[in-house]
C-alpha cells in the first residue's frame, strides 16, 4: 500500500521509519509520473512507499530540493541515501532501496 505523504506526517512514516523508505514526488498532471504509478504500487507490496504531490506539498518537494519529477528518494534512518529522477525500471527502484 502506498502511504499519502503530507508535512503532518513526513516526519513519522520516512524520517523515523525503521525501514528503508521510497518516496515518490510527482503529480497528477505528469504523464511519465502516471507512467510509473502502477510499477511504484507493485513495489509497495514488498516495500514501504510514501507518493508526495508536489502540487499538494509544496513545502516538502522544495524542502527536499525536488526538481524534476518523478523523483524517487530512498530514505534509510532518517537520511537520504539514493535519488533518481525520471522514469525508472522496476528493478533500479528495488537496488535503490536494497543498497
Amino acid at each position: 500500500m502506498v502511504i499519502e505523504g503530507t508535512s503532518d506526517n513526513f516526519e513519522a512514516e520516512v524520517l523515523k521509519s525503521d525501514k528503508p523508505v521510497l518516496v515518490d514526488f510527482s503529480a497528477t498532471w505528469c504523464p511519465p509520473c502516471q507512467a510509473m504509478h502502477p510499477i511504484v504500487e507493485e513495489i509497495a507490496n514488498d516495500y514501504k512507499v510514501v507518493a508526495v504531490d508536489i502540487d499538494d506539498q509544496d513545502t516538502l518537494a522544495e524542502e527536499y530540493e525536488v526538481s524534476g519529477i518523478p523523483c524517487f528518494v530512498v530514505f534509510k534512518d532518517g537520511a537520504e541515501v539514493d535519488r533518481r529522477v525520471g522514469m525508472q525500471p522496476k528493478k533500479r527502484l528495488i537496488k535503490m532501496l536494497e543498497k
